[in-house]
């Protein structure tokens, strides 16, 4: 029989969702509530798993590969001991897919043991890698993070938070880090504030984590974000705040709004559900047309066509249902399926559509590949007509900040007109959001946002990243064994 890989198909229409973080300090169930963290989390990162945790004297690790609830067993949580923890689930932007690059990342040094979580991409890791390996260094994994425990062990500084601040000033790009010893959590936002990170409160503990969905589940209460550039240090004398870093202008992800973050979080200080439905009113506005009925592209869809139906005044309905039960591996029939891997996640509801003219609601398009099968189970289903509204503006550049976008080469918007893109799709019509009207819909007067995937502008400079994505792409874990 032949196996049918899922994951080198069709999920590829979606870019990848980064990492999450989670960490918690002053409770002595600390790895279980990580472990419901990242569970929550899991939205930001199927590949591998891992938690921390530190009893004051020892620190305890355990991560490997794969989703949250099959990673860790009853015995991984009894031999995770200990009052704080840090924990990380990953998609791999940054080196490749093996366990040896499972975060928490842990090393041990001349400042005593240091793990590390990250969510982001550091754009100069490259040309520090390169430097530090000819001093000496010897790095066990291909992991960006990396370069930020040998700096800090190289530094020669004996205080564990100024060595930190030390090697941070050396690292440019998008950071929101978790870094622990046997005795504090440190919490750090990079200065333009790429990706999200958000405190709370747990009785007399402290949570940290990439997004507030992962307090609700543990109860907690959502206190503030961790400010662009701002580094806490939480201990037993409670958390302290510091800002030692050069201040930058921001450039919050966008991308976060759009499509990331749970539509139940609040991010950058806003509700992710509003903020969708807000992108779904704007596009009815920029882009009306006449026609029955909303259909969203379920799940990350879904706000958004809420919003475009009710600023049109145009009925929503649920026209298609995604599944979600879907394995990587699956075997496929003997039988040859037309467009199955598109099949196998979703499937339209034939009494909604049939006969109807209808809005496609979806977030992106990056290839095209699938959502021209969706548009083709539509049309099979009977639509009379099939409009196509995007809630972001066509994704033309790819991601150097903690995303995964497929290259410049692979999108479609790069090297297509939106007519060239409705006609390959095959839809009456398709319009995207402008850049303009999505900065209107999520207007705040105290964020910018970075728009790079968009309109090409970078806020750090294409040159220099180009030159270290070109060294970290190399994959540096050729053996099997890994």
């Amino acid at each position: 029989m032949k196996l049918y890989d899922y994951s080198d198909s069709d999920e590829g229409h979606k870019p990848r969702e980064e990492c999450g973080v989670f960490g918690i300090y002053g409770n002595e169930g600390a790895a279980n509530l990580s472990y419901l963290g990242l569970y929550t989390l899991q939205h930001r990162g199927q590949e591998s798993a891992g938690i921390a945790t530190s009893d004051g004297e020892h620190i305890y690790r355990y991560a490997n590969m794969g989703k949250v609830v099959d990673v860790f067993k009853e015995e991984h949580m009894r031999s995770l001991r200990g009052h704080m923890a840090i924990a990380h689930n990953r998609y791999s932007t940054m080196g490749s897919s093996f366990l040896r690059n499972a975060q928490p990342l842990r090393v041990d040094s001349i400042l005593g043991p240091i793990v590390l979580s990250h969510n982001g991409n550091l754009v100069n890791a490259g040309i520090l890698r390169f430097a530090l390996e000819r001093e000496g260094s010897i790095f066990q994994t291909s992991i960006d993070s990396e370069v930020i425990v040998h700096l800090m062990a190289r530094s020669g500084i004996p205080d564990f938070m100024d060595a930190l601040i030390h090697a941070l000033r050396k690292i440019r790009g998008a950071y929101s880090l978790l870094v622990m010893n046997k005795n504090c959590i440190y919490a750090i936002r990079d200065p333009q504030g790429f990706r999200p990170l958000v405190l709370g409160r747990l009785g007399d503990a402290w949570v940290v984590a990439s997004e507030t969905c992962a307090f609700d589940i543990i109860d907690a209460e959502y206190v503030r974000e961790v400010l662009p550039g701002e580094l806490i240090e939480i201990s037993k004398n409670g958390i302290k705040s510091y800002f030692p870093f050069e201040r930058q202008k921001q450039s919050l992800c966008v991308f976060e709004y759009i499509y990331f973050s749970r539509p139940d979080s609040i991010i950058f200080g806003n509700s992710v559900h509003e903020m969708r439905i807000n992108l779904g009113r704007m596009l009815a506005r920029q882009s009306p047309v006449e026609a029955d009925i909303v259909v969203p592209i379920p799940d990350s869809s879904i706000c958004a066509a809420i919003g475009y139906a009710r600023e049109s005044g145009i009925p929503y309905e649920k026209g298609m249902i995604r599944s979600h039960y879907i394995g990587r591996t699956f075997i496929e029939p003997t039988q040859k399926i037309r467009d199955f891997g598109a099949k196998i996640k979703y499937n339209i509801v034939r009494s909604v559509i049939a006969d109807k003219r209808i809005v496609v609601v979806d977030d992106s398009i990056m290839r095209g590949t699938t959502m021209r099968k969706i548009i083709k189970m539509f049309r099979n289903g009977g639509a009379k007509e099939i409009h196509v509204r995007i809630s972001a503006p066509p994704t033309k550049f790819p991601c150097f900040y903690g995303i995964d976008i497929p290259t410049r080469s692979e999108l479609i918007a790069s090297s297509h007109t939106i007519e060239e893109i409705r006609k390959y799709i095959r839809v009456d019509s398709i319009e995207y959001l402008t850049v303009e009207t999505l900065l209107k819909a999520i207007d705040n007067s105290n964020m910018r946002f970075c728009t790079a995937c968009f309109d090409g502008n970078y806020p750090i400079e294409f040159e220099q990243m180009e030159d270290s994505q070109k060294y970290l792409f190399e994959d540096m874990a050729t053996s099997e064994y890994y």
